[in-house]
């Protein structure tokens, strides 16, 4: 697989001339879709209820045109992403229309949780200027040790090349899953009940020195 490596704007990265395996190969890296609790995925602004879940889909559908996210009131869109576990984010794809409609920035937020359109005007841990890419070649490559334990995702992408909505057709995440681990919570509750038995000398002692 020939790639074309930009390293202005955020680290873009363009795949050129997909084979059968390499189509299969970045299927495998772009399956985090999968960890994805899509019944609390969040789409703010979005025209059609429900529509901004549809966008997280498996590679080889990325140019399925038939599920896409409009936004409403204006070109600004939206999502709080939630994780089954904790991710390792390494690069996304981002496809919207061949037109003004197609998203023209993108900022990250990680493990912020019910983020508004408020709360995104506050710094990101990464931003990005989009290019236009109706074809999925165009890969952002993430700062990995920034987003290496994330559960929850907001991608915010506040304008686009002029249209007065935004159309997005796919984004596609790469990176690491682990399960999410709550041995803690455990340990917490086990310790929190005494055991009589590491304590019957003391319990006896007390009660010898009130009878003296």
């Amino acid at each position: 697989m020939s790639h074309n490596h930009s390293h202005g704007g955020g680290g873009a990265c363009a795949h050129e001339a997909l084979g059968i395996e390499d189509e299969l190969e970045m299927g495998i890296q772009y399956s985090l879709y999968e960890k994805i609790d899509m019944l609390n995925v969040e789409c703010l602004n979005e025209e059609t209820e429900g529509s901004g879940r549809t966008v997280f889909k498996p590679y080889n559908q990325r140019l399925d045109f038939d599920r896409f996210v409009t936004s409403d009131a204006d070109e600004e869109l939206l999502f709080n992403i939630p994780f089954t576990g904790n991710v390792k984010l390494k690069g996304i794809i981002v496809i919207g229309a061949n037109d003004d409609s197609h998203p023209r920035k993108m900022k990250l937020f990680k493990n912020r949780p019910k983020m508004t359109f408020d709360d995104a005007g506050a710094s990101a841990d990464q931003e990005f200027e989009l290019e236009r890419d109706s074809n999925g070649v165009i890969e952002y490559s993430t700062k990995v040790v920034t987003f290496s334990s994330v559960h929850h995702l907001s991608i915010y992408f506040p304008t686009n090349y002029g249209d007065s909505n935004t159309t997005v057709y796919y984004i596609g995440l790469k990176g690491e899953f682990s399960e999410a681990h709550h041995h803690g919570v455990t340990i917490c509750t086990y310790e929190s009940r005494p055991n009589v038995a590491d304590h019957k000398h003391d319990l006896f002692d007390s009660v010898n020195h009130q009878v003296q």
